[in-house]
């Protein structure tokens, strides 16, 4: 199954996205959002949730269900270990800079490691504490396995839409509050002392829905051994709706920079429609037109729209995310959460190490895969060849 690049373009681009938002500076809010109410976090999401659904689709069609199994855990796996990796930097060094230094930003990103750390470290490992900044790859770990099911039930005809329409109504209970239900009863049942608020930001509930609707658009482009384009022949997106999606696009991006990141100034009560930890029901409707309008319009963008540097990022997204968080935390815990009061020049300075240095770990990142690429190759092949024999004998 060949790499699309547009594709990891777009995720390059969601990378950047991320870095500029977490790094303290003042175009956070100028680039935070820069496509209406929707986060690089959303689309960083639903991009790996989609090339999941490729990678692993394709692998079930190929070899069978139980390999794709296999493959998916051994990723979770590799992720869960890179997960360990960003703890232990944050509660070793960026913990010890930051006490002795004093540095308020460290100290509140890490408190309830502060106070209870035997509980934080513990439950840390088990994806229940998640400190700020840490929480997407936890996320990423659970939603990997669960992933399997998915995928299966995907690839039988007529059980995609079940599929969408469940994780729809689970989007939907989280909207009346029902993670924090399910939460409680778990915290109680395994008796941590772990507040909800140290869960991590994201309503896994909510946040599932993405994951699930990449993995399907996914799992479609390894049925059709074809290209993004195919989307729109399983999933048709007509002219209308496409314009009507762009239109509601186009919308949000200008309210969004008309009025800043908060949707309703002077009318906090009704920020939930647009929330994003919990994926409010504007927010939603915000992403979809969004992918709908990319569905229908992107094939004729893509070929233009190929960068090699962020396409290299995003080949290379899990080792660059991780080196993004080991930026941002050294930044916070040598600077602190100063965004504003720092001069313009120190802060390009700043964005532009952060980048130099992602370039740097794309790149060394890539030259080590292409030195393993060979020898998997071969044992991949030699893996197809075994399967094919077996299906002539079985005939």
């Amino acid at each position: 199954m060949s790499r699309q690049p547009q594709i990891d373009v777009l995720r390059g681009l969601m990378l950047v996205l991320m870095c500029v938002t977490h790094v303290p500076t003042r175009f956070s809010e100028w680039l935070g959002q820069p496509f209406g109410f929707v986060s690089a976090a959303e689309g960083f999401v639903f991009l790996s949730a989609y090339l999941v659904g490729v990678v692993y689709g394709g692998r079930a069609l190929r070899f069978g269900q139980a390999e794709m199994r296999k493959a998916l855990w051994r990723r979770a796996g590799v992720i869960y270990r890179a997960h360990i990796a960003m703890l232990a930097f944050l509660f070793t060094v960026i913990a010890w800079i930051g006490i002795r230094s004093e540095r308020e930003a460290i100290i509140n990103l890490i408190s309830f490691y502060l106070h209870e750390p035997a509980t934080a470290l513990w439950t840390s490992l088990a994806l229940i504490y998640t400190p700020p900044l840490l929480d997407i790859l936890p996320m990423y770990v659970l939603f990997m396995l669960i992933s399997p099911l998915v995928v299966s039930l995907a690839l039988r005809r007529g059980a995609m839409a079940i599929v969408i329409a469940l994780s729809g109504v689970l989007w939907l209970a989280a909207q009346f509050g029902w993670n924090d239900v399910v939460y409680a009863l778990v915290a109680k049942s395994i008796h941590h002392r772990v507040p909800l608020g140290e869960n991590g930001a994201f309503d896994l509930m909510a946040w599932q829905l993405i994951w699930v609707l990449g993995l399907c658009l996914g799992v479609v482009r390894a049925q059709t051994q074809s290209t993004f384009a195919s989307l729109s022949v399983r999933f048709p997106v007509r002219a209308a709706a496409a314009a009507v999606a762009l239109a509601v696009a186009l919308a949000c991006m200008f309210w969004r920079h008309a009025v800043g990141q908060s949707p309703f100034p002077g009318v906090p009560q009704l920020d939930f429609l647009f929330d994003k930890w919990h994926l409010g029901p504007l927010r939603m409707l915000n992403f979809l037109a969004l992918v709908a309008a990319a569905v229908h319009f992107g094939p004729r963008l893509g070929a233009a729209a190929r960068v090699r540097a962020l396409e290299l990022l995003g080949r290379q997204s899990l080792p660059v995310f991780c080196a993004h968080l080991v930026v941002v935390l050294i930044i916070l815990s040598a600077v602190g959460d100063k965004v504003g009061q720092l001069s313009i020049w120190t802060e390009v300075g700043m964005l532009s190490g952060t980048f130099l240095v992602l370039a740097l770990v794309a790149r060394i990142a890539s030259e080590k895969g292409r030195e393993g690429r060979a020898p998997q190759g071969i044992a991949v092949g030699v893996k197809m060849q075994a399967v094919a024999a077996e299906k002539l004998a079985a005939r």
